[in-house]
């Protein structure tokens, strides 16, 4: 039996390629580190949703149809009002609006997917402004997609460097193969269900701290450690107690996260201009030291740096919080969603994997004694 359906093929798709064992993130065809520094968020939602990259004439209509879809359903803000009020999770806040992003639209899978995809940063710009007592910024239909979830965020057009790291981010994390929200999506979506509904089933499986909950202790340590000349002593004691460091070490990578080196370029870049220069080096301190000490206690295993690093340092530096971490990763991954549910619904079938029975059987209403039980 297997626990988790770990190994079993459940899906066949044209949307991304995880090679743990090599090490590649292969994006519809495209090589993440090819793909994620140099386009835009709209090639890569294109190039998702309609198989191929877009001419520019295609691009710029695809655009403009993803902008005019940014704004929010008045029951969306009602319920985000209500939440901010309650001083509601980022993550709760986004799991109850998402539903209502279908309301008065009559059910159409690509539409929704691209509503969804248009929403999401409105959804938890918006939230995040309530939330801390300001005006929700307006939307605009002249930023390109990144920028525009910026300034949901801020209120404060970004600037290119700012806009251009965020961008990298979202098309590095907007797919990876069949992961715990993208299957949820898949199985909702499979039943025929609405995409809106797996939408939603997504964000579910992703407020999950073993899917989406991991960046912000990844930086944790970094602060922790706060000089370089601490950062082997720290990484020593961690190590001697039997703690896991955070950031290293992938379920399905066996060597180095091909999205870390992505993030990683993106960090270098960024923080070139901007943000907290002292963190970044301290950052690659650590990194190297923790390195260095994992193959040196674990050398049977290889315990490289994965993408939950550098998405802290990255995002961080951006001015995110800790409590945008996931909402931002849905930003990005909504559109990983929505692809594999047009795919799910154009070429596969209702999702029905068998459970094996462990429990008691022969039991008799009364209190009988059962029989032995099966599969133990």
């Amino acid at each position: 039996m297997t626990q988790g359906l770990e190994g079993i093929v459940a899906a066949v798709t044209r949307l991304s390629q995880v090679d743990g064992e090599a090490g590649h993130l292969t994006l519809a065809g495209y090589a993440v580190e090819d793909l994620a520094p140099q386009a835009s968020f709209e090639e890569v939602a294109y190039l998702f949703l309609e198989g191929r990259l877009p001419e520019p004439r295609e691009l710029d209509a695809f655009a403009r149809e993803l902008a005019g879809r940014r704004a929010l359903p008045g029951a969306a803000l009602a319920v985000l009002r209500e939440a901010a009020a309650l001083r509601t999770t980022p993550m709760d806040a986004l799991r109850m609006a998402v539903p209502l992003l279908s309301l008065g639209q009559a059910e159409n899978p690509r539409a929704d997917a691209m509503t969804a995809i248009a929403a999401f940063p409105a959804l938890v710009g918006t939230y995040w402004r309530l939330l801390h007592g300001e005006t929700p910024a307006a939307v605009r239909a002249d930023l390109p997609h990144a920028a525009h979830y910026l300034y949901q965020l801020s209120g404060v057009e970004p600037s290119s460097e700012r806009a251009r790291a965020v961008e990298t981010y979202l098309n590095t994390v907007c797919d990876h193969g069949l992961n715990a929200s993208t299957f949820a999506a898949r199985v909702i979506v499979s039943t025929r269900s609405d995409v809106i509904s797996a939408m939603a089933g997504a964000v579910g499986a992703l407020k999950g701290p073993l899917h989406g909950g991991a960046p912000g202790p990844a930086l944790d340590m970094v602060f922790e450690i706060g000089a370089s000349e601490r950062a082997e002593a720290v990484i020593r004691a961690k190590l001697d107690r039997g703690e896991r460091l955070m950031g290293f070490g992938h379920r399905v990578y066996r060597v180095r996260d091909p999205r870390a080196d992505v993030l990683a370029r993106a960090a270098e870049r960024f923080y070139a201009s901007d943000g907290d220069r002292h963190l970044y080096d301290l950052a690659l301190s650590v990194e190297a030291t923790a390195l260095r000490l994992l193959r040196e206690r674990k050398p049977e295993r290889r315990l490289d740096t994965n993408v939950e690093f550098y998405t802290a340092l990255l995002l961080h530096g951006l001015g995110l919080p800790r409590e945008l971490f996931t909402p931002t990763f849905a930003v990005g991954r909504v559109l990983g969603w929505a692809a594999h549910c047009l795919e799910q619904l154009r070429d596969g079938r209702l999702i029905r994997p068998q459970s094996e029975y462990a429990g008691p059987v022969g039991l008799r209403y009364g209190g009988a004694p059962a029989r032995a039980s099966v599969g133990t």
